[in-house]
């Protein structure tokens, strides 16, 4: 092949042309459901309301819907609002080699386009899982140090497999799959320092939307350089001086990086959930958290750099405090969206055990494992070792408990047994003739 993204787009578009393989269509449909989830159980947070006022001051086309929510929208919008939803509470799937959350953006997109592109259930699951696998080869090739430079990786990569997702979806061929493709390297959004802020989640929106946009202008005739990824000056070595072309253009339809995505038990960053499994594992054994003198936690060094809040003050940044994760832990004996919303995060018990609690960076401690150590005011040290945190690639969420998180995040915002009728939607979509009844299933029941 002549360029990088000529022979992306070739690796992309054979595999669109055959079935998915077995195990790579359950991983497709566990990161579906689970993303289905993550944006229904946020769907009527502020900033959705945000995106969809604006939208309403514009006048635009009512199509497209927005999981959770009765109004329609153009495409632009129910990107953004749909990407916003599905990554705000930080809960969605999670690749970690990459940290890249690639669900959120890929689902905004097949929400936007699937009104006008009509898709069947089975092309409908093709074009989900190469978007994210497609963000996930790109993300592979640039990592780490491209998210160690302050780059939210998940919106840099996440708007390629956006832009391939709608690709697929719009009937594009292989030649505009590689344009596509390279018109989205310039369009790409996110840093880090939106962490903790209603801007992180505008990542995979923006992906979302920008990736719709980069397929429609390939098939429109546009045009960008056929050597954007490999050129000095282009993509890949302007996001990182480390770059693996292999990773993204080697082993298509053998290595799939999609079965190394990962599901949280927890609404926050991936980095503290070993920190939480210890708090719950010490909670039984504290009898009341004012016997507490000290806390301190031996764990990877980026959980101090991601999430080393030691006091925030809403349940954004709470999302990036190990510190709140653990205090809330100890506190309630659970974590869960409860535990994350702003009342919950400044009351004065958390507050309290926050300020007892110390991070102890250590290179030698995993990214899923910490050692936690409790000092009681009578002089008893409790301790535990999280070898690796529940919902890590070695202890994965199994179905039922991941059955069990989407039931909590869908059915208070749609009623009782909703998520049920739609995992058995996801579960049957390769028979399905079309997305209606999955999209039905995603809005409230009208009176």
């Amino acid at each position: 092949m002549s360029s990088i993204a000529a022979a992306f787009a070739h690796g992309l578009y054979a595999l669109a042309q055959r079935p998915l393989p077995g195990n790579v269509a359950q991983e497709a449909q566990r990161s579906l459901i689970n993303v289905i989830g993550t944006s229904i159980g946020a769907s009527r947070h502020a900033g959705v309301d945000a995106i969809l006022a604006a939208a309403q001051e514009l006048g635009v086309a009512q199509r497209a819907p927005v999981p959770g929510r009765t109004e329609r929208v153009d495409a632009h919008f129910s990107a953004l609002a749909t990407g916003f939803a599905g990554h705000l509470d930080d809960f969605d799937d999670t690749h970690l080699a990459t940290v890249i959350h690639p669900a959120a953006s890929v689902l905004a997109v097949l929400t936007a386009l699937a009104p006008e592109t009509r898709p069947d259930g089975r092309t409908a699951l093709t074009a989900f899982a190469l978007g994210c696998e497609a963000q996930l080869r790109v993300g592979v090739s640039i990592s780490p140090e491209h998210y160690d430079r302050g780059w939210h990786i998940t919106g840099t990569c996440g708007v390629i497999g956006c832009a391939t997702t709608a690709a697929l979806l719009l009937g594009l061929d292989e030649a505009q799959l590689a344009q596509a493709v390279a018109i989205a390297t310039s369009m790409f959004v996110g840093q880090r320092e939106a962490f903790g802020t209603m801007a992180k989640p505008y990542h995979p929106g923006k992906a979302a939307s920008n990736g719709i946009a980069a397929a429609r202008l390939a098939l429109a005739g546009q045009q960008a350089a056929a050597d954007i990824f490999e050129a000095q000056g282009g993509y890949s070595h302007s996001m990182s001086t480390r770059v693996d072309f292999e990773q993204m253009n080697g082993a298509w339809g053998e290595r799939w990086e999609l079965l190394f995505n990962t599901y949280k038990p927890y609404p926050c960053g991936i980095v503290a959930h070993p920190a939480i499994d210890a708090g719950l594992a010490i909670a039984p054994r504290v009898d009341a958290v004012d016997e507490i003198e000290t806390i301190t936690l031996r764990c990877h060094p980026l959980v101090p750099e991601l999430m080393g809040n030691p006091q925030p003050k809403d349940g954004l940044q709470a999302r990036f405090s190990a510190i709140h994760g653990v205090a809330a832990a100890l506190c309630d004996k659970r974590v869960g969206l409860a535990q994350y919303e702003d009342a919950r995060v400044v009351q004065d018990d958390v507050r309290r055990i926050r300020a007892l609690t110390k991070l102890a960076p250590d290179a030698t401690v995993n990214r899923d494992e910490v050692f936690i150590r409790v000092t009681l005011k009578g002089g008893a040290a409790l301790e535990h070792h999280v070898e690796h945190a529940r919902g890590s690639l070695a202890r994965p969420l199994t179905q039922d408990e991941l059955m069990e998180k989407v039931r909590l995040l869908i059915d208070p915002v749609l009623g009782v047994g909703r998520a049920a009728r739609l995992a058995a939607a996801v579960e049957s979509l390769d028979a399905a003739s079309s997305l209606d009844t999955l999209f039905a299933l995603c809005a409230p029941q009208e009176n």
